[in-house]
């Protein structure tokens, strides 16, 4: 397939060196323009293009940035993809950590990949947000090994989070139906499923687990000037 991925840190860039070695047509892009990304280039044969030019003819576009940048991101950015095209959210919102309290997240109660649908204006799958970077190149294994890790996707349209699980399947791991966007609070961070390293079954038991009210250390501060 032909996939752009934009945002080409820690997990964009080893998105970048799995699919391009399973033969995918990889663009890839970041915030800084393509001629900072020669040397990924170089090593996986991807195309490095601006941010605008990804998901040109993509059938799956990646958007792995930090969540307060989608904002940012240029208008139209999903303009020129193929027919079909599935967008995979893999971002997380982290308050105290990096983005700063988003509002609409807080107050409205939007998921994370809500949030990002609204900032993109197109439906998404959430996946690899519980995901360690280094974990995609580490630990892929072949389907029907024991220790094959399972990894939770949620978007609301069937065919493609099947697309999504099929891409994934490929990259070595199982997945587990977390539901649908509206759901998918199961996988953000602080929940039991986060960071899990561990088969279908357990990763069941933890999307099953999970509370809809968000740790202390993943909520945004108040101002004091700000009411309660």
């Amino acid at each position: 397939m032909k996939i752009g991925i934009i945002g080409a840190g820690n997990i964009g860039g080893n998105l970048t060196r799995r699919l391009t070695a399973l033969g995918h047509d990889v663009a890839v892009a970041n915030s800084r323009g393509p001629q900072t990304l020669t040397d990924l280039a170089k090593e996986t044969g991807a195309t490095p293009v601006t941010a605008e030019e990804a998901a040109r003819d993509a059938e799956i576009v990646v958007v792995t940035v930090p969540l307060k940048a989608v904002p940012d991101l240029p208008s139209g950015i999903l303009d020129g993809a193929a027919d079909g095209m599935v967008v995979i959210d893999t971002n997380n919102y982290y308050p105290q950590q990096r983005d700063g309290r988003i509002a609409a997240i807080e107050d409205e109660g939007l998921t994370e990949s809500r949030w990002v649908e609204r900032g993109l204006g197109h439906p998404v799958v959430k996946a690899f947000n519980g995901t360690y970077a280094q974990d995609i190149l580490d630990r892929p294994l072949p389907a029907g090994d024991p220790g094959r890790i399972a990894l939770p996707v949620a978007g609301d349209d069937a065919a493609a989070k099947a697309k999504v699980r099929a891409l994934i399947d490929q990259l070595g791991f199982d997945t587990v139906d977390a539901g649908g966007v509206d759901d998918s609070w199961r996988q953000q961070p602080g929940t039991p499923v986060y960071g899990l390293r561990a088969g279908v079954e357990a990763v069941t038991e933890a999307l099953a687990a999970a509370s809809p009210r968000r740790p202390e250390e993943f909520r945004g501060l108040v101002s004091p000037h700000q009411p309660r």
